[in-house]
């Protein structure tokens, strides 16, 4: 659709949109004020979107005043950019305001003209960027790291080894109250479908440990290995978190499998894992369906189930002999109930999480997380979404994929809550749950978008709590978060593109950078990105290129084996060099991006 420029846009356009003539009139006199006002169109924007339009004007007025306001502007159009007192007040712009001279020497002249200066700074500095992130989260060691950086020199491990020497628990660390958080901080936000007229449901950090302590020592009344395999095939609800944070507490390895699976798709997670147990729910309730769960997980012929009732306090069926129900397991510890779980202290590379490729194409990748894959979530977080305390951090998502366990340490260890609605996040039960909830950092899909789109399921819902949206898992439409940010009166979307092997992104957003429409502005924090040419060459920085894109193996919290592949083989064999150093290809990663 062909969009006129502003200064042709006239009452009778505006009228043909549906709005009155009174309100167009209005419309058309703030938008001429504007105009004479504004030097360039990204200023014009920035006005229009914050002082004429509202989630009420019909969204063909967005686009008319979005697209007329860029009309032969050029391929990149920003649809937010940073105010720098705002930007002073993030996360990173607090830490460049004390330090980045101490960084940057110099070069150094504010958080937002620094930015991109920092992040280059994150990559050729990693023991001193790495060593300040790790501070600024309050991460504790039981035994600190000999170094950052150990960088490996007989080329089986092209990542190096990271934190060597350090023992930790990253359980512990979500739940340790400091300098971030009070006991009575609020850590969860939660709403059951079917309840959505009742209020928002909180656990303090004090409760939330308590719980985490009792299933811990259930878990230890099992009598199980020392770092044994155990699944989780839970929805995303409090329970689920309660138990993730309890198998890791513990010292435990946590098998993530999403509840969406069939019975072969859970065995073959089982076996390729060993899981040793697994903690499912008797049955998923959506809306008036009430969908089998734990009669998945017998057919998938699992080990002991430890089963949590969907609702209410008991089970919806028998259970197998060998098999508890949530109320008998933790009843196993119900002397120790408020008394404190030594966390098991376990070192850096040790692993805490497996987690599955989709395996759409074959058997699927076992990934493990080890101990720094969680502070790599967090730290993502902490820099590239601006996670603080006092944030509620929604999104939709499960603990069989990474954003399950991304969303608890992001949110965690960062001192923030996280808000988890226990339904489907596609109707306007959830567009209520974010106002409730008070979201300030919403993550999404782009299909979720779509669907919230086009049955206009946020309609009349407050979203103006929100500060930034996060998007992963697939492509993004420039209309589609055209929409989704005048949703929340125009806050940015900071795309996040990585993969399960990363614990995060390679390629992100900021909120101290000029965000654009469906695309990215920055490589990840500690990340250096090539794009390769035909014959597999780097193309030099900076200048222009169309290739595969890879990255420097040196990633903070990637993944170094899989527990059913040669690692170097499906990563690195046969891939290129740069200064002497072989680069990873991202072929394997499971989204589209444009970069600009």
């Amino acid at each position: 659709m062909a969009y006129k420029s502003l200064n042709s846009i006239t009452k009778s356009d505006i009228e043909a949109l549906g709005i009155s003539g009174d309100v167009s009139e209005k419309l058309l006199r703030d938008l001429e004020d504007i105009i004479h006002g504004s030097s360039t169109p990204p200023e014009t924007w920035i006005q229009i979107s914050r002082r004429i339009l509202h989630p009420n004007l019909p969204f063909s007025f967005h686009q008319m005043m979005y697209y007329g306001c860029y009309k032969d502007f050029g391929p990149d159009l920003p649809a937010w950019i940073p105010d720098p007192k705002v930007a002073s007040l993030t996360n990173v712009g607090k830490l460049l305001e004390k330090r980045g001279k101490e960084f940057l020497g110099g070069n150094y002249k504010n958080p937002v003209s620094s930015f991109s200066s920092f992040q280059e700074f994150s990559v050729s500095n990693p023991e001193v960027y790495w060593k300040t992130v790790l501070d600024e989260l309050n991460i504790l060691f039981s035994v600190p790291p000999k170094c950052i950086l150990e960088k490996d020199t007989s080329g089986d491990n092209p990542g190096g080894k990271w934190l060597p020497g350090a023992y930790l628990n990253p359980a512990r660390n979500c739940l340790t109250n400091g300098f971030k958080r009070r006991l009575d901080d609020i850590v969860i936000r939660w709403r059951d479908e079917g309840s959505d007229d009742l209020p928002v449901n909180t656990m303090t950090l004090l409760e939330l440990r308590s719980q985490v302590w009792l299933a811990a020592h259930a878990l230890s009344a099992l009598g199980l290995e020392e770092e044994s395999a155990i699944a989780v095939d839970m929805p995303m609800n409090v329970e689920s978190v309660i138990i993730y944070l309890a198998i890791v507490l513990a010292g435990h390895v946590v098998v993530s499998i999403a509840d969406s699976f069939s019975p072969r798709e859970i065995s073959t997670r089982l076996k390729i894992s060993k899981a040793k147990a697994i903690f499912t729910q008797d049955v998923i309730i959506r809306g008036d369906k009430s969908i089998p769960l734990y009669r998945r997980v017998v057919d998938a012929e699992a080990p002991l189930a430890i089963v949590v009732p969907a609702r209410g306090s008991s089970c919806r069926m028998k259970l197998r002999e060998k098999d508890l129900s949530w109320n008998n397991f933790l009843g196993n510890a119900r002397n120790l109930r408020g008394v404190e779980y030594v966390a098991a202290e376990k070192p850096a590379g040790a692993y805490t999480n497996i987690l599955f490729s989709s395996g759409t194409t074959g058997e699927p990748k076992a990934i493990p997380w080890t101990n720094i894959s969680p502070l790599k979530s967090a730290a993502d977080a902490w820099c590239h979404l601006d996670v603080q305390r006092g944030d509620v951090v929604a999104w939709p998502t499960n603990l069989g994929w990474m954003m399950g366990p991304w969303l608890v340490y992001a949110s965690l260890i960062n001192g923030a809550c996280m808000g988890l609605y226990n339904g489907s996040p596609l109707g306007p039960t959830f567009a209520k749950f974010v106002q409730d909830a008070e979201v300030s950092v919403l993550g999404v899909i782009p299909s979720i978008v779509r669907t919230w789109q086009n049955s206009n399921s946020t309609s009349g819902y407050d979203w103006s709590r929100i500060r930034c949206f996060g998007s992963t898992g697939e492509a993004s439409n420039i209309d589609e978060y055209l929409w989704l940010m005048g949703r929340a009166h125009y806050k940015p979307v900071i795309e996040y593109c990585g993969g399960t092997e990363i614990g995060g992104s390679f390629i992100s957003g900021s909120l101290l950078q000029p965000q654009s429409l469906a695309a990215f502005s920055t490589a990840a924090m500690g990340c250096k990105l090539f794009i390769l040419d035909e014959d597999s060459n780097p193309i030099p920085p900076y200048a222009a290129g169309v290739g595969e894109l890879a990255l420097c193996p040196h990633m903070f919290g990637a993944s170094s084996t899989l527990l059913n592949g040669n690692h170097f083989k499906v990563y690195f064999q046969g891939m290129p060099t740069f200064q002497g150093q072989v680069i990873q290809p991202l072929s394997y990663l499971y989204r589209g991006f444009h970069l600009f």
